[in-house]
């Protein structure tokens, strides 16, 4: 399936604009400090993260492939008054300097990496015994609501299935939410994991805002607009016919990995 999340921008700026709480403060009482230090963030998308981290006052940097994405960004960061250098370049070759950042973090992005270019990217950009922080977080797929949404995106689908996204999809084993494959990959690069955990989260939505959060789904951007737009109509109809005009709540989960960069061995 060929993504291309620029088509999609806007609504991924207004409906995935969002980041749990718990998030930040999962990471400071396992004693990470953002305050002024360089973080490189990998993906940043339309800078749902590097905003978090300026707020911790952290010296951060945007890095993301795709304009479109970077335009929202910036027309978020204005209306909140962050102050965000934004890179338009892929993870894997991102034109920062050598030894420079005492974190690197992704968030929702390294299933859609080269990952043996990135983490190589990360090795050359990463300062010695910096962290890695890897994280994702989505809907889980219990409630009626997203069956029956995934149920109606299906039969749009050119082959009838709907697989994970970029890299998860067809893996068959995880350690919270992430491909046990990865670990091994994180291993061999030279990052010790640290820790590894996860939480669970619930997101209120009305049908038009789920529509809209839905719209901005990797399936959906792989569609002409008018395609997309005819789908997400039909599950709006579809929702207010079973559901009514009523509020969903939608649990969601955030999975974490935290690694350190291994001292060189010096044998």
């Amino acid at each position: 399936m060929k993504v291309n999340f620029g088509k999609v921008a806007k609504d991924y700026a207004k409906w995935r604009n969002d980041l749990p709480g718990e998030l930040i403060e999962s990471l400071k009482i396992r004693g990470i400090n953002f305050a002024n230090v360089p973080v490189a963030d990998l993906g940043s998308g339309t800078g749902v993260l590097s905003r978090a981290l300026f707020k911790e006052r952290a010296k951060v940097v945007g890095i993301e492939p795709s304009k479109e994405l970077i335009e929202e960004a910036h027309n978020i960061d204005r209306q909140e008054n962050s102050r965000i250098k934004y890179v338009n370049q892929y993870s894997e070759d991102t034109t920062l300097e050598s030894d420079t950042f005492d974190f690197v973090t992704v968030l929702r992005a390294w299933h859609w990496f080269d990952r043996e270019a990135a983490l190589n990217e990360i090795k050359r950009i990463i300062k010695e015994n910096g962290t890695l922080i890897v994280m994702d977080s989505g809907f889980v797929s219990k409630s009626n609501v997203i069956k029956e949404t995934l149920q109606i995106i299906k039969r749009h689908m050119p082959d009838g299935k709907l697989t994970s996204a970029g890299s998860k999809a067809n893996v068959q084993h995880f350690i919270n939410g992430f491909p046990v494959e990865w670990f091994k990959e994180w291993q061999e690069h030279q990052f010790d994991l640290t820790d590894t955990y996860k939480f669970y989260y619930d997101v209120t939505f009305k049908n038009e805002e789920w529509c809209g959060r839905v719209g901005s789904l990797s399936w959906l951007s792989s569609f002409p607009e008018d395609k997309r737009v005819q789908i997400l109509d039909e599950i709006h109809s579809h929702l207010v016919k079973e559901f009514g005009n009523i509020q969903h709540t939608i649990q969601h989960v955030c999975n974490v990995v935290i690694l350190k960069r291994k001292k060189p061995y010096a044998g």
